[in-house]
């Protein structure tokens, strides 16, 4: 953690990440646009941020957005506060990504980041077989992984029901997949289904792997999938860790989120 707190010390930087925390998914333009800091500065500042996993980049076209990335900040709170909470402490939520001032499909509506001890191989594996999918996300994905096939989310229980979907686009393996994911019980925005990429990068000797998911259709498909991706992938990195899922499968989670949701309605 010495590279977190050695970013943290730095009151610009600290300036950048709330930002980032405000208003996520700037360019350098636009971060320096806000805070009247240098280029210079300000490229120097991110360099060590990202450096210390507090931020991610992802490109869009000529353009490199900045995400603010939780993970290290969770680390410290479960290292020197856990502790000391409630034991049922909330889960970290992942960060809200809104398309403000700009067309939704200009830029990732959320960016989420998980870090496996695993290979590149064996992340695109869990990602595309329906076994293992079955195993930690409670629906096997199916289909032959071909740019223009379909992919179905099949539930478990035989019924042969995919309770959600959607067309593969860009398929490279072992670093990238690229799919519209849609959910029939949903409508789709007016620009079309939702498109969420997968990231597959070797990171040291552990892997890095992203989630982006962008055109939803409204701000409570950005609160629903802020639960939903951190659980599956969550899942996903115990399996390929341990062998082993968590004792609480992403499903169950979603189940509860839902109820909640629903309570809070009523």
């Amino acid at each position: 953690m010495d590279k977190v707190f050695k970013a943290l010390a730095d009151p610009s930087r600290r300036r950048l990440l709330d930002s980032l925390r405000r208003h996520d998914g700037q360019t350098l333009g636009q971060l320096c646009g806000q805070l009247e800091m240098a280029r210079q500065s300000a490229t120097q500042h991110l360099s060590v941020l990202e450096d210390a996993n507090l931020i991610s980049t992802v490109r869009r076209g000529r353009e490199k957005l900045h995400y603010l990335n939780p993970v290290p900040i969770h680390d410290i709170q479960q290292r020197w506060l856990a502790p000391f909470e409630q034991p049922r402490l909330r889960a970290l939520a992942a960060i809200k990504h809104h398309a403000e001032e700009r067309e939704m499909t200009e830029k990732p509506a959320y960016v989420y980041v998980t870090y496996i001890q695993s290979t590149p191989e064996r992340v695109w594996a869990a990602l595309t077989d329906a076994d293992l999918t079955a195993a930690y996300w409670g629906h096997s994905n199916v289909s032959d992984w071909q740019p223009g096939s379909e992919w179905k989310h099949v539930r478990t229980d035989d019924s042969g029901i995919a309770d959600a979907g959607g067309k593969v686009l860009e398929v490279a393996p072992p670093r990238r997949l690229v799919m519209t994911f849609e959910d029939p019980a949903e409508a789709p925005p007016a620009t079309g289904p939702s498109r969420v990429t997968f990231d597959i990068e070797p990171f040291h000797e552990i892997v890095r792997l992203t989630v982006t998911h962008e055109n939803l259709a409204d701000d409570e498909a950005v609160e629903a999938i802020s639960h939903g991706w951190p659980a599956v992938f969550a899942n996903l990195k115990s399996l390929l860790e341990t062998g082993h899922v968590l004792p609480q499968a992403p499903w169950e989670m979603h189940a509860a989120i839902r109820d909640a949701q629903m309570a809070k309605h009523d």
